[in-house]
């Protein structure tokens, strides 16, 4: 069966579903397809679903006349396409692409840009996901939001629910960070701390979600979840002028960050909308969590869960779903995956505090700091327009720079001030 045959989709509370172009789910393996619906892994063979689409012709301007949001692209997205039908959301996304010339300098690069998610609503790219869950959960009757997080996701759920009157439900490591701890609970939905790490936390979700009926943004809604990543590539096409950037560095937890935003440069392609042009994609790790950087430098297919020791607890996850998926796309395209060390990570959000005025947190720390290494090993192409996602605010890691504080304390005088040599 064709991925872009019409599907009769499932009846939900109050009429029938309906998600715009999105026709089917189909496994990512055997290409077996089954309607849409609350439905993440195929029936034939236990492969990851996505969804598939009979996209209709759309021009530029029909997406430039759309708001300054992630809706702006809704007829490339499995949600109803009349706002009217979807609930009340935070409408994230749009978030500023900034040319980064001094960090450029600093690591030796002619063309660096910045996609700064730290603008959305709860600072962090998460947002876009969750909007888009919960748009098509709400087409299929979901009326509690649920997750399992490692920290940004669970407050984009938290405050996603409290937008739309919806209860919530998010399961986090209870190492969690305190600021991605108190930023969730703040929103008044349930938070459920579970000792052990990220995937103990997933495996205790899996077990739930088998029971309840919520929808589990990252299991049962997964497939429509993880397409809100696509806005991300449309994004930086759309303000690169509609052109493909020419390297583009993505942090790695599970891989489906990097996997979609390859996904949304390639159906731009598909539509029309941008030249085919090369665009290598490379990932980002930390050291502590590196089981997809391990695979690609050991030339392997298959990537082996690691137990994550890693300040950059966002990308601590030692079992990425869609690691083997994220190999692929780096090496279609001719990019790499590399991870750095914790001391590397709490130095790059510095350097990018210090030349850019951008307060990340601990994955783009990760980011940019694989961004200099790969420079720095010749494997990023220093003349090459390049493209680095900051993923999230810094406030939300405050931990990892303890110890950075004021650069002097003086008694409330003028004289003191000029001896300690400020003034």
């Amino acid at each position: 069966m064709s991925t872009s045959a019409v599907l009769s989709p499932p009846t939900a509370a109050g009429g029938s579903a309906s998600l715009g172009a999105a026709t089917a789910l189909v496994c990512r393996e055997c290409g077996t397809c089954a309607p849409l619906g609350l439905a993440y892994a195929c029936a034939e063979c236990f492969g990851p679903l996505e969804v598939a689409y009979d996209y209709p012709r759309l021009r530029r301007e029909d997406i430039t006349a759309g708001p300054a949001s992630l809706w702006r692209y809704a007829a490339l997205l499995p949600v109803p396409q009349d706002p009217a039908a979807r609930p009340r959301d935070l409408a994230p996304g749009w978030t500023p692409l900034r040319r980064a010339d001094r960090l450029a300098a600093e690591l030796g690069l002619r063309c660096l840009w910045l996609k700064d998610e730290t603008a959305n609503p709860t600072h962090s790219f998460k947002d876009r996901v969750v909007a888009v869950a919960l748009a098509s959960g709400w087409t299929f009757g979901v009326r509690t939001l649920a997750a399992a997080s490692t920290g940004n996701l669970a407050q984009a759920v938290a405050a996603a629910a409290a937008r739309a009157g919806l209860p919530s439900v998010v399961f986090v490591p209870a190492d969690l960070e305190a600021g991605k701890t108190v930023s969730t609970a703040a929103y008044g939905g349930t938070l459920v701390a579970v000792e052990g790490s990220y995937d103990d936390v997933n495996r205790l979700v899996g077990e739930v979600a088998g029971q309840q009926d919520w929808g589990f943004v990252n299991v049962t809604l997964r497939p429509f979840y993880a397409e809100g990543s696509k806005t991300v590539g449309f994004e930086v096409a759309e303000q690169l002028g509609w052109r493909l950037p020419e390297q583009v560095v993505v942090p790695v937890a599970s891989g489906a960050l990097l996997t979609k935003v390859d996904k949304g440069l390639r159906e731009l392609v598909s539509l029309g909308l941008v030249e085919p042009t090369p665009c290598r994609v490379f990932g980002a790790q930390a050291t502590g969590c590196s089981p997809v950087s391990a695979a690609f430098a050991a030339g392997q297919d298959v990537v082996r869960p690691v137990r994550p020791a890693t300040l950059a607890k966002s990308l601590a996850i030692g079992d990425p779903a869609d690691g083997s998926y994220a190999l692929d796309v780096v090496r279609r395209t001719g990019g790499a995956v590399t991870d750095v060390s914790d001391e590397e990570v709490v130095a790059a959000i510095r350097l990018l505090a210090r030349t850019e005025g951008v307060f990340t947190e601990t994955a783009g720390g990760v980011s940019v700091a694989c961004l200099a290494r790969l420079v720095a090993e010749g494997r990023l192409d220093p003349d090459a327009e390049t493209v680095v996602l900051i993923t999230g605010d810094g406030l939300k890691t405050l931990d990892a720079l303890d110890g950075v504080g004021p650069s002097v304390t003086v008694a409330a005088s003028l004289g003191a001030l000029r001896s300690a040599g400020v003034a």
